[in-house]
């Protein structure tokens, strides 16, 4: 054991530690009582449940992420980056392959000891916990097919993401990691671009919205709003899940609104044109362009301090591995990087809760119905369970999204101005 291991440690710890603490929290903040001015979002019995599955689910991911601390520890101590790096150089060489093909199969072979250790959790989540509170409908057959989908993309864009990034650190000298920067940034974008049409189908059926009162008020927001869409689709949600919602995705020609089809089934007319309304507003209110924006430069800052990392040999030998490599370098930064991502996930969170609060405004105002906003999210929360007490910690932490109680107040104080 060195230095380095124990700096490492305290890393995983400490984002565990912190972590745990906010689940902690969040379910000694549940209140066996609604709080003020949402005591018609459940009926007693439904609210009693809700709090159930808040608590059920905080108990699993406070133990998933205990599980993983402890495999994540273990494994540091007793060496396991050494042996798989061994594997992977034995391999690499036994096939022929340079450094970049062992470090792919480093990878290869973490992600595949990562997955095993997750899988049960994300079993027992989709087929236990949620299957008990009423919201799975996924299919052993869906689960899986879902898996392999998932493999294979991620084999296919994670490996030409690393071994472009491989390449670059040992090819492109001290500018490297700018290098790296516009690399994964131009493909994060292309991805984002064709995800609309090329990848989110290998999941979802998508269907265009058939014509009727509601596409023709859809249509007439988007034209007054000069919003320009390549379509808006109906998306299978319910092979999965009964939740619902709505997102925007795509850039460009490509950009869409997909609404789940369990959303359909619960909302009026007004309600799910207010819930568009309110993606759009993300879009007209330059939402997207900024977090893409926001979301480059931390790709940037950690590009360079990535860079410094890679110039400390003795650092990344720390991790037990035969030789300092960038693959190495790669996972020492991400074991080092915990703290750093809780903190950074805060901010950006910070910003999407008032990106959230700006994109209500809007549609209201677009829409002319605060009230018809205000119903629909009553009813996304109600048919989700969602938790309505989460505590401050967690939301400050955790939440892309504000505490519903909070988005009410604003929507009815634009109805008081209104009035």
């Amino acid at each position: 054991m060195n230095a380095v291991t124990l700096v490492i440690a305290g890393c995983i710890l400490t984002a565990w530690a912190v972590t745990a603490l906010s689940n902690l929290l969040d379910a000694r903040h549940l209140s066996p009582t609604p709080p003020s001015g949402l005591a018609d979002i459940h009926e007693p019995e439904e609210y009693a449940r809700s709090q159930r599955y808040a608590r059920a689910r905080l108990r699993l991911a406070t133990l998933s992420e205990t599980w993983t601390t402890l495999l994540t520890l273990g494994f540091l101590f007793c060496g396991g980056f050494h042996m798989v790096d061994e594997i992977a150089h034995g391999l690499a060489l036994e096939l022929g392959f340079g450094e970049i093909g062992t470090g792919l199969l480093f990878f290869l072979g973490l992600g595949l000891l990562a997955e095993l250790a997750g899988l049960p959790f994300h079993i027992y989540h989709t087929f236990v916990l949620e299957n008990r509170y009423g919201f799975n409908r996924t299919s052993t057959r869906t689960f899986l097919l879902d898996k392999l989908k998932s493999y294979v993309l991620a084999a296919l864009i994670g490996g030409i993401l690393l071994a472009g990034i491989f390449w670059l650190l040992r090819a492109a000298g001290p500018l490297a990691w700018i290098w790296c920067w516009g690399f994964v940034g131009l493909l994060s974008l292309a991805l984002t671009y064709v995800a609309p049409t090329w990848i989110l189908p290998l999941f979802n059926a998508f269907t265009p919205l058939e014509q009727g009162p509601l596409r023709t008020d859809i249509e007439a927001l988007a034209e007054r709003e000069g919003f320009a869409l390549s379509g808006v689709y109906v998306m299978d949600g319910s092979r999965r899940s009964a939740k619902a919602n709505a997102f925007f995705t795509g850039l460009g020609r490509k950009k869409r609104i997909a609404l789940f089809d369990t959303l359909l089934d619960k909302m009026d007319r007004t309600e799910i044109t207010a819930v568009l309304a309110h993606e759009v507003g993300h879009w007209k209110l330059g939402h997207i362009r900024k977090s893409l924006l926001l979301g480059l430069l931390k790709m940037g800052a950690l590009f360079f301090l990535l860079s410094l990392l890679l110039g400390h040999a003795e650092m990344i030998q720390g991790l037990g591995v035969r030789e300092p490599s960038v693959h190495a370098g790669l996972t020492l930064f991400a074991l080092l990087f915990p703290p750093v991502s809780l903190i950074l996930s805060a901010m950006t969170n910070a910003l999407s809760r008032r990106h959230e609060f700006q994109a209500d405004a809007f549609a209201a105002k677009a829409t002319g119905a605060p009230q018809a906003l205000a119903g629909a999210l009553r009813k996304l929360a109600r048919q989700n369970l969602a938790n309505l007490t989460p505590h401050p910690l967690s939301v400050a932490l955790f939440h892309s999204h504000p505490p519903l109680g909070s988005r009410l107040t604003a929507l009815e104080n634009a109805v008081s101005r209104k009035g």
